[in-house]
């Protein structure tokens, strides 16, 4: 559903690409076969960035968990043009990249592969790092923020913010990439048409369900008011069913980064990624072979995502504690 709606939204930019090069009566052949060409790579480029959509919103939809109810949209809309920042530096950056180092795509997307990894893998460490007491204060802090109209929420929120964008860097990084690889032979004019067209549409369609899946216990409630009881059954059922939804996005979003960060970096290195393709296939032999010949790579991902994670973190522990001591004496 979403990437249908997505595909609407670049027929809709294609189709008045088409309408400005029917009113351009100067090299009028010419400016509509470059609309075709533009229109026809921007469908081939949702297409391979919608899988990279799902994991977004799970990551960006846990990141706005733990909000207050009257600051979800007003962070969900920081993060949004946090997110557009994030695009208007990415998308040139990539185009200076493909034209003079383009064989520093892969390591820098490893690099953000990474520290994916490091992140999802440090959520799942936490209750090994943090004492249980460092965890209560914390939550006891928030509570109170949250609690408190004096509290100034948009700054208490700006570490969240950060890591929000920080995560929204990495994947439309991704996002990028794979697009700038579909257009990687079209003229200039055609690529930055494209990967601009993506940018946005990408950017709406990621926040704007971000948006939808956090008000969800509002339209719950709302709902519930109403006089009719199957409204109201509904209702009810959103509101109950809420909570969990969001839990269940949390765990989606930590095993997103593991499947994003592990994918890059399986992708950066062709002697893993030719093996994990080769396990996929082997798979596809199984009974409902299908499913297995999905599962099996994106599992595959995970792991290394997993390992990836664990040493990073490993590292950065310990380079840590050597500055703390280093800094002791």
């Amino acid at each position: 559903m979403a990437a249908g709606s997505l595909l609407a939204l670049l027929d809709d930019i294609a189709t008045v690409l088409d309408d400005v090069a029917l009113m351009t009566k100067v090299a009028a052949k010419k400016s509509a076969a470059m609309a075709d060409d533009v229109s026809v790579m921007t469908k081939v480029a949702a297409q391979k960035t919608a899988g990279v959509l799902g994991d977004d919103l799970a990551l960006n939809a846990q990141q706005v968990t733990g909000v207050r109810a009257d600051r979800e949209i007003p962070v969900v809309w920081a993060v949004a043009k946090g997110s557009l920042v994030n695009k208007a530096i990415l998308v040139p950056a990539a185009l200076l990249i493909s034209a003079f180092a383009p064989w520093a795509v892969t390591p820098l997307l490893m690099v953000g592969g990474a520290f994916l990894c490091y992140e999802g893998f440090e959520k799942l460490a936490h209750k090994f790092l943090h004492s249980p007491h460092q965890d209560e204060a914390a939550h006891e802090s928030h509570a109170k923020a949250n609690a408190n109209p004096a509290v100034d929420l948009v700054a208490f929120e700006k570490d969240k913010i950060k890591g929000a964008v920080r995560t929204d860097f990495i994947l439309s990084a991704e996002i990028i990439a794979i697009t700038l690889g579909t257009v990687a032979g079209a003229p200039f004019v055609q690529q930055v048409t494209v990967l601009v067209g993506i940018a946005l549409v990408m950017t709406l369609g990621v926040y704007g369900f971000v948006a939808g899946i956090v008000k969800l216990d509002d339209l719950g409630l709302w709902l519930s008011q109403k006089p009719g009881a199957a409204a109201r059954a509904l209702g009810a059922g959103i509101v109950r069913a809420a909570p969990w939804l969001m839990k269940a996005l949390s765990v989606a979003g930590t095993a997103a980064m593991f499947l994003v960060g592990g994918g890059i970096l399986v992708h950066g290195v062709p002697a893993v990624h030719h093996a994990v393709e080769g396990m996929g296939a082997v798979a596809a032999q199984w009974p409902v072979g299908g499913l297995w010949a999905v599962l099996v790579p994106n599992l595959l991902n995970a792991v290394i995502g997993i390992v990836a994670g664990s040493l990073v973190l490993a590292v950065v522990t310990l380079l840590t504690r050597l500055r703390k001591g280093g800094t002791a004496h």
